[in-house]
C-alpha cells in the first residue's frame, strides 16, 4: 500500500513526497481512510508509531475546501515539547498548502500568540492550561472548529489536564469529528472517550507489547515478603540507581 492510495488533495500529496513518506505505517493505513470519511476515531497506538501524519494529513486535506484564516482545527496536546513536534509535522507536510498552523502553550509571553491569533490560522495546536487563558480573554475563536484532536489523552490525564480538557470543551461547536490517541486506556480515557466521541472507529496497532529494550520479570510473593524479596533482589542485581514504585501513581 502506498499514500497514493489515499486519495489526497495534489497539495498535500506533494508535502507527503516531499517529506520522503513512500510507504505508510500500520496505524496511518488503519486510521487516515476512516478520518477522511469524517468519522470520529479513538486510535490507540504508542509513541513513533506515525500517529501525527494519521491525523494531520485528513485535517489537511479536509482544510484545502472552505474559509481560510479560521480556527477549523484543534489538536490538544500535553506537553510543549509535543505541541511544537505536531507543529512542526504540520507544517512540513502541508508546505504546499498555504494553510496556516500555530502553536499555544504556557511558560512564554502570551502576547505574541495573541498576534499569530489575530493574523489568522486554520490550525492551532495548544496545551489546555494556555488555551484556556485564550479563551478567557477572547483571544481565540473557536466557533467555527470542525476537527477536535486529543493526543496522548493518557499523558494528559497522568498530568492532571482532564479539568482543564471538560472546560474547554464545553466552549466547543457541539458538531464536530473528534479523534482521541491514546497508548493505553485506563478506565477514565475511556469515560472521556464515551462522552466526545459518536460512534467511533477504534483503530489499534501493537498497544499490549511491551518495550522492546526492557526487560520485565513477574515474582509472585506474600505481602509479608515483599521486602525481603526486593532486598534479595538489589543485593543480587547488578545494576546502579534503581528507581522503586511503591503505591499506584496516585
Amino acid at each position: 500500500m502506498s499514500f497514493h492510495s489515499f486519495q489526497l488533495h495534489p497539495q498535500v500529496a506533494a508535502g507527503v513526497s516531499a517529506a520522503g513518506y513512500s510507504t505508510p505505517t500500520p496505524i496511518q493505513t488503519q486510521a487516515i481512510p476512516p478520518v477522511m470519511a469524517g468519522r470520529d476515531v479513538m486510535g490507540l497506538a504508542q509513541t513513533g508509531t506515525g500517529k501525527t501524519a494519521a491525523f494531520a494529513l485528513p485535517i489537511l486535506n479536509r482544510l484545502m475546501d472552505g474559509p481560510r484564516g479560521q480556527v477549523r482545527a484543534l489538536i490538544i496536546a500535553p506537553t510543549r515539547e509535543l505541541a511544537e513536534q505536531i507543529h512542526g509535522a504540520i507544517t512540513s507536510l502541508g508546505e504546499q498548502t498555504r494553510l496556516r498552523s500555530l502553536t499555544v502553550y504556557g511558560g512564554v509571553n502570551i502576547n505574541p500568540q495573541i498576534q499569530k491569533l489575530k493574523r489568522g490560522a486554520e490550525i492551532v495546536v495548544a496545551c489546555p492550561g494556555r488555551l484556556l487563558d485564550h479563551i478567557r480573554q477572547g483571544t481565540i475563536d473557536l466557533s467555527r472548529l470542525e476537527v477536535l484532536v486529543l493526543d496522548e489523552a493518557d499523558q494528559m490525564f497522568d498530568m492532571g489536564f482532564f479539568p482543564d480538557i471538560r472546560r474547554i470543551l464545553g466552549h466547543l461547536p457541539a458538531k464536530l469529528q473528534t479523534l482521541l490517541f491514546s497508548a493505553t486506556m485506563p478506565a477514565e480515557i475511556r469515560k472521556l472517550s464515551s462522552e466526545v466521541l459518536r460512534d467511533p472507529l477504534t483503530v489499534q496497532v501493537d498497544r499490549v507489547s511491551p518495550a522492546t529494550t526492557v526487560s520485565h520479570a513477574l515474582y509472585p510473593v506474600a505481602p509479608h515478603l515483599k521486602t525481603d524479596l526486593l532486598l534479595q533482589l538489589l543485593e543480587h542485581t547488578d545494576t546502579g540507581s534503581v528507581l522503586i514504585f511503591t503505591r499506584t501513581k496516585h
